[in-house]
This record gives structure tokens, C-alpha cells and sequence, in this order.
């Protein structure tokens, strides 16, 4: 009888034959390989500057995204996409222009992910894809560029550390609340090229939008991969969204780890990462009252239907404080598109936000709101280091959309368990759910 074998193992043994070793150094065949217009021209040069690597292996298996600075805000900006354009042109390459979405987000949309696929990605955010029982991880843009040529790839076999998540979340706890208090027990540097495989009962009340969440941020604790089994949630996401069948994926019971952690779903409160690192991790209710200049609710983080579903909740009926800016930008424009459908969008406008969807722009400074000297931000996004978002005297606060949006209405970090009925639940594990405003 073979040894149990871990999700990880289990994924490498698909693709090599056998189950290599921990550490050891092997060269997998990528099922999908992406960049955008931060990182492609990058990748770009390094195949210019070899011949052997100036071609792409397979078209089906590459797509670009413009997506970080879009539309263009500069022209730098509208350069690089020009190149990216014609470069997916000549090569017959899929390209996912201004308006699609935020790379992360699209790839669930469109299907171009599934369990048991090793995805690369020129962003470090490609862990989001983790959620879905794929090996997505990022890489720098050489390796990117090697990949796009070869379909191949190197990678170190890591360490896997088994998560547990036990009981069942509060209905006012979401994804990010759940991701930050788990980085706030292992630190930003905690898991440094890990994968770290989340497991246990608690995985039964946790949506599929919020495993996006959760593997999103998996990097900022130093993991290599963020893993999801594919169960019973992720089969149904799969029917709801794409109309197919995938594989129950998991891995064996009794399975051996490097290293095991539990976190008790039921004692969770909302949370917050105050500046300058993630890892400054605080219940909302010892920052509550601090004053704040700016709210974004969006980016590969937080910009999927539950987040805004969590936000028109609290901001249903009432307005965005005076003086307080509000920006809301779904991931993609198939999120904007439910969201105009079921009437959330009204909620947001109507409130006093501005919407616009399908670019990661504030989150990295690079447009539609940025922060100016000495201002605070509540933000759903992923980092918060000195100058994120803007000005280095700018500050950020990471947190969950229902305390983004609490934060909006009253002009101060708040609980957001101030505006929710008792019975809220802001994860919902039915894919096809309609919020009724």
C-alpha cells in the first residue's frame, strides 16, 4: 500500500509519474503561463535577447492582461500596451484588454484554471489560483518568459505545512478576516516558499470568493502555494460558473506534514493589518475611531461578488461620510456585471461611491486614488507597507470589505458588526445566490 500522500504531493506525482522529494529540485510541463502589463515587457526582453526562447509553446496555454495601470494613465503606460497588443497578435495569444479584469479574477472566470494545473504567473498574486487545488504560484519575469517558450519550468518541491481550520466561522467573519489573523500567528515570513494546504470541517462554511481571498494573501506569509482540496464547494463553483464536471482532489488521510496549525473559525473577530506591515494584525476594536481619508473596496483581493454583497449590507440606505472617499472596483467586469444585475451597483453609487471595474489602480499607487500626505486608508487590498497606495507619509489599513464599508459611512475604523443583523452571514457557499437589496 503506497504511503498518504499530501494535495502537493499528489499534484507533482500528476504531472512527474512519482512522488518526488521535499526539496528537490524538478522541471514540471505548466498548464498556464500569464503576465500583464507590469511584468510582460520583462519577459519580453529576456525572450528578445535569447533565440531559443523566442517563441511561445502553445498559445492556448498563454494569456496577457492589461489590467494594472488601465486604462492607461500615462503614456508609458499606453506604450506598454501597445507592445502587448501586437506581441499577442503576432503570436496568437490570448490578450484580456482594458475593462476585462484583474488577471487573478478572469483566470477563475473564464475557466482558464482548474484543480490539479500548474499555473505560473509573472505577479506574485497568482496564489490566488490556489483556491481551486491548482499549483499556482508567481514567478519572476525571466521564468515567465521561460515557461511562455518552453511550457516547462523548474521549481523546488516545498516544504507543506497542513492548515487546519476547525468549527465554523461567525456569520460576520469573511475570508479576510480569517487570512489576516492566520498571518498574524505566523508572521509575514512565516511560511517562506511553503505550501501551505488548508484543510479541516471549517472549509464546509468558506465560500469559494473567499478561498480566493485566503490563498491571495498566502505569499504575504512567504508561501510558495496556498492550497484548497477540490471538494464538494469547489465541484459546486465549477457546475454553477462553468457548466462542468472537475475531480474531487484532496489529500489522503494521514498524510505526513512538516508542519501542522489550527485556527479555531468560531473565536474569530474582524480584523485589521495596521501600517506598515501585514503583520501588524489587530482586532478592529482596539483601532477603532481612527480617522480616515479614503476607503477602496476591490483589487485580486477583495473585488468579488461576496465583497460587495458584504458592502451594500452596510452601505444599503445610508451615505459614504462627507470628506471620506469611496472606491469601489470590482475585479473584472463579469463581477460588475452580476453586481448591475442585482442592483448592487445602485447601492454602491447611490451611497456616494465611485465605481469603475477591471484594474488593480489603487492598490498599487498607480491611479484612480491615490493617497496624499498624511492621509489614512481603510483598504480590502493585500499589502500596506510605507507608500503602497501613495504619498510615504500616506497610511493603510488592511481589512475585510464589511469593514471597509463601515469605515466609509462613519469617517473612522468601526466594527463592522455595529451595522449587520445577528443573523448575517457574509460567506455564502452557494455560487448562484442573489443578494436582495
Amino acid at each position: 500500500m503506497s504511503k498518504p500522500r499530501t494535495l502537493t504531493e499528489k499534484l507533482f506525482e500528476a504531472k512527474l509519474g512519482r512522488v518526488p522529494e521535499t526539496g528537490e529540485i524538478v522541471v514540471v510541463p505548466i498548464d498556464l503561463v500569464y503576465a500583464h502589463d507590469g511584468t510582460f515587457t520583462l519577459a519580453l526582453d529576456v525572450m528578445k535577447e535569447t533565440p531559443l526562447l523566442s517563441r511561445v509553446f502553445d498559445p492556448k496555454r498563454v494569456a496577457l492582461f492589461i489590467d494594472h495601470a488601465a486604462p492607461a494613465p500615462t503614456v508609458a503606460a499606453a506604450l506598454v500596451h501597445r507592445v502587448m497588443r501586437r506581441f499577442a497578435k503576432e503570436h496568437g495569444v490570448r490578450l484580456f484588454d482594458v475593462g476585462t479584469g484583474i488577471s487573478h479574477q478572469v483566470v477563475a472566470d473564464e475557466g482558464l484554471i482548474k484543480p490539479g494545473m500548474f499555473v505560473v504567473g509573472a505577479d506574485s498574486h497568482t496564489v490566488t489560483g490556489g483556491a481551486f487545488a491548482a499549483f499556482a504560484t508567481g514567478v519572476g519575469s525571466t521564468d515567465a518568459a521561460i515557461a511562455m517558450a518552453t511550457g516547462k519550468l523548474w521549481m523546488r518541491v516545498p516544504e507543506q505545512v497542513r492548515l487546519k481550520l476547525s468549527g465554523e466561522a461567525p456569520g460576520y467573519i469573511m475570508g479576510k478576516d480569517i487570512v489576516l489573523t492566520i498571518i498574524g500567528m505566523v508572521r509575514s515570513d512565516g511560511m517562506i516558499y511553503k505550501a501551505v494546504e488548508f484543510q479541516g470541517e471549517g472549509l464546509k462554511s468558506i465560500s469559494m470568493d473567499s478561498r480566493m481571498t485566503i490563498s491571495n494573501m498566502a505569499v504575504e506569509m512567504g508561501a510558495k502555494v496556498g492550497l484548497f482540496p477540490s471538494d464538494a464547494v469547489t465541484r459546486e463553483w465549477y457546475r454553477a460558473n462553468h457548466g462542468i464536471e472537475v475531480p474531487l482532489l484532496e489529500p489522503d488521510a494521514g498524510a505526513e506534514y512538516d508542519e501542522e496549525l489550527e485556527l479555531e473559525l468560531p473565536r474569530l473577530e474582524p480584523i485589521v493589518a495596521a501600517p506598515p506591515n501585514v503583520d501588524n494584525v489587530k482586532p478592529v476594536r482596539e483601532v477603532e475611531g481612527i480617522e480616515v481619508d479614503q476607503v477602496f473596496i476591490g483589487s485580486c483581493t477583495n473585488g468579488r461578488y461576496e465583497d460587495y454583497v458584504a458592502a451594500a449590507r452596510i452601505l444599503k440606505g445610508r451615505k459614504v461620510k462627507e470628506g471620506v472617499r469611496c472606491i469601489a472596483v470590482p475585479a473584472s467586469r463579469k463581477v460588475y456585471e452580476r453586481l448591475l444585475r442585482n442592483g448592487i451597483i445602485d447601492i454602491l453609487v447611490e451611497a456616494g461611491c465611485f465605481v469603475a471595474f477591471g484594474t488593480c489602480g489603487p492598490c498599487i499607487g498607480a491611479h484612480l486614488g491615490l493617497l496624499g500626505e498624511s492621509e489614512v486608508a481603510v483598504s480590502t487590498t493585500n499589502r500596506n507597507f510605507t507608500g503602497r497606495m501613495g504619498h510615504k507619509e500616506s497610511k493603510v489599513y488592511l481589512a475585510s470589505p464589511a469593514t471597509a464599508a463601515a469605515a466609509a459611512v462613519t469617517g473612522r475604523i468601526t466594527d463592522p458588526r455595529d451595522f449587520l443583523p445577528a443573523d448575517a452571514r457574509l460567506m455564502v457557499v452557494d455560487p448562484s445566490y442573489s443578494f436582495k437589496p
